[in-house]
């Protein structure tokens, strides 16, 4: 296999370039988000290797929080350190909170807005198949055995057709997985790593070889680190106690959301729900209607699903004080600030814990166990997003949102038109349809 030099590392403001870009254009959902990155940082820029690609998805997935939001963290992280993931964690998830604050003012201010639906109605399709792509793409790189197929097949069934909650499924993996290593009698050592592996993975950057600065553990990092999280955490709390007319309630809000943020194991499906009856049925913050509203718009949005929250913290706001628009968006601004607070504690405190366990064989092998569960997983997400956009109504098929999805799949992946062009297309289409289709 012929070499690749690996290219030259990217300047801060070329990388931040990067994650403002894709804070505007992760539509998807966390399979989506991940491909989108895999696409940029693996295979066009060449800056992180595969296998430490997914090395540090093992670890985002089985953190609580948004594992895509968590991953972009990571990554910044090993390219720029702390700022880098900082960066980029931070601008995943801001354009996001702006986009849905806008719609959420123009929600309560003007009630329906169909033609904003519309300009997503064929987007959805076009998601799915980014989605497809980015699995058969992550798949083929991650199942390496017939062992690994199987694990990914067992998990996808599990938590589609079993319910099985996504923790007890990545946790049965490791188990699987170590249970497989220290049962083997012949132990795979690195060294008997096929040539062109070798030679791919000195093509990148930051590969499985390379030593990411301050990684290691240090006691006084990480203590400073939970110092200034415990800080960032009390200071919106004071801040209500000595200026704001009905603490209770923002306590109580914030309490909630960080809570939210503690058990969202397995991504935003796994909490909304949660969320949904406490928020609605306990709280009285926003009602069953308005809730489902909230999810249509988290839904059309980019970046994580769990921005979902980011809407109950606005009607909470609103409902609660009278309809007053400063306090729905100060109650937006402290849900995503409670809710994406812990998730930087976990990977800068973690990542590098994490780093150094890449070389690790016992690590390398029971983490690729993890991998095939995780593909399982993003299967179901898959599944779960063309019945909602595909299938709402069983049996009954939707046949231009399909259409759409066969098309989108073509014009990416034969084509290779460019995402960000195909999305401006695909909502494009969308609104020259409900023009169409319009009552004059």
């Amino acid at each position: 296999m012929e070499k690749i030099a690996p290219p030259l590392p990217p300047t801060f403001t070329e990388a931040l370039r990067f994650w403002l870009k894709l804070g505007f254009i992760s539509f998807g959902g966390p399979a989506g988000q991940i491909a989108i990155m895999h696409d940029f940082l693996v295979d066009k820029k060449r800056w992180i290797s595969n296998s430490k690609f997914l090395h540090a998805l093992n670890y985002c997935m089985v953190l609580p929080g948004p594992e895509a939001q968590q991953l972009a963290t990571y990554t910044g992280w090993m390219l720029h350190g702390t700022r880098g993931g900082l960066a980029a964690g931070i601008l995943f998830v801001l354009p996001s909170a702006l986009i849905l604050w806008g719609l959420s003012m123009l929600y309560v201010s003007y009630g329906q807005i169909p033609a904003v639906q519309a300009a997503f109605d064929l987007l959805k399709p076009a998601v799915v198949a980014i989605v497809v792509g980015a699995i058969v793409k992550i798949g083929r790189k991650s199942l390496q055995s017939w062992a690994h197929y199987a694990i990914a097949g067992a998990s996808f069934i599990a938590i589609y057709w079993g319910h099985i909650p996504f923790p007890a499924i990545i946790l049965g993996a490791i188990a699987l997985g170590t249970a497989v290593y220290y049962g083997q009698k012949k132990r795979i050592q690195s060294d008997q790593q096929n040539e062109n592996d070798e030679a791919e993975e000195r093509g990148y950057l930051i590969n499985r070889d390379t030593i990411v600065p301050h990684s290691g553990f240090s006691a006084s990092r990480l203590v400073k680190q939970l110092f200034v999280t415990t800080a960032l955490w009390v200071i919106p709390l004071v801040l209500f106690f000595l200026f704001a007319s009905d603490f209770h309630f923002w306590k109580k809000l914030c309490l909630f959301f960080t809570q939210a943020a503690l058990v969202t194991f397995g991504g935003a499906y796994t909490v909304l729900p949660y969320v949904a009856q406490v928020s609605v049925e306990k709280l009285g913050w926003l009602s069953h209607l308005q809730m489902l509203d909230g999810l249509a718009l988290g839904e059309t949005t980019p970046g994580p699903l769990i921005m979902v929250l980011a809407f109950v913290g606005f009607m909470a706001g609103y409902n609660t004080f009278g309809g007053s628009l400063a306090a729905a968006t100060l109650g937006l601004a402290a849900t995503v600030f409670y809710t994406f607070l812990p998730s930087f504690l976990f990977v800068l405190a973690g990542a590098p814990l994490i780093e150094r366990t890449h070389a690790n064989p016992a690590v390398k092998s029971i983490l690729q166990y993890v991998t095939a569960a995780v593909a399982g997983v993003m299967l179901n997400l898959c599944f779960y997003l063309g019945k909602a956009v595909v299938m709402p109504e069983m049996p009954e098929i939707r046949w231009i949102p399909f259409a759409w999805v066969v098309f989108s799949l073509v014009a990416l992946q034969y084509f290779k038109i460019n995402l960000l062009i195909w999305i401006g297309v695909s909502m494009a289409a969308g609104l020259l349809l409900f023009a169409l289709l319009a009552p004059t």
